[in-house]
């Protein structure tokens, strides 16, 4: 198998599961915690990471297809995008297809928070475009919440995103338009983002 990135919490590997092109995610242990404990936390986080990767597919949401979950390995084998990263694509991109394909997030993160779906990691190197289709990935931080400012902190981190990785500032306006056409709770949600907008900049005032 081939390492494609190691970060703090899991490796991950590309490499092939029953004749498929796959990626496995694995949960990686933590020295400072005690051995049983962590076995536990890792076993958890795998199966949380999947469930909620399922319940999105269920709410219309682009994911990988999961093909095995090993939670004792605390690994994830699911399905490898051959695609590329929003990140990498959309300031190259003209006005037509940044716009359907903002408005293709904001409809996609409607989706998961009226599903109480936090995906709790939403940049544009965490969805790839394939295929004319939209997919997230990297449910590693998510969570099942209904809370308003959950969903929130969603949306600030993707505004915060746009913000520091693409030029163009129509982006995050294209995907909230969005959001608001698909999720009857927008209100509310868009004003907690304002409010965690506001505390940030208190803070660096304060800091």
């Amino acid at each position: 198998m081939e390492i494609i990135r190691r970060g703090a919490e899991a490796i991950i590997y590309r490499g092939e599961w029953r004749g498929r092109k796959v990626v496995i995610k694995k949960r990686v242990s933590k020295k400072y915690r005690i051995k049983e404990i962590d076995e536990i936390i890792r076993e958890q986080r795998t199966k949380r990471e999947a469930m909620l990767m399922m319940a999105a597919r269920v709410a219309g949401v682009g994911v990988p297809i999961i093909y095995d979950l090993r939670i004792k390995e605390k690994e994830i084998v699911m399905q490898y995008l051959d695609g590329e990263r929003i990140k990498d694509v959309i300031d190259k991109r003209g006005d037509d297809w940044k716009k359907r394909v903002c408005r293709e997030i904001g409809k996609a993160i409607a989706n998961m928070h009226k599903n109480n779906i936090i995906h709790g990691d939403i940049t544009t190197s965490n969805m790839v475009w394939m295929n004319n289709k939209l997919y997230f990935i990297d449910f590693g931080l998510g969570m099942k919440s209904g809370e308003d400012e959950d969903r929130g902190v969603d949306l600030h981190l993707l505004m915060e995103a746009f913000k520091a990785a693409h030029e163009d500032g129509r982006l995050f306006k294209w995907v909230i338009e969005s959001y608001k056409e698909n999720f009857d709770g927008a209100t509310n949600v868009i004003k907690k983002v304002e409010e965690i907008a506001k505390r940030g900049r208190y803070m660096r005032r304060v800091s």
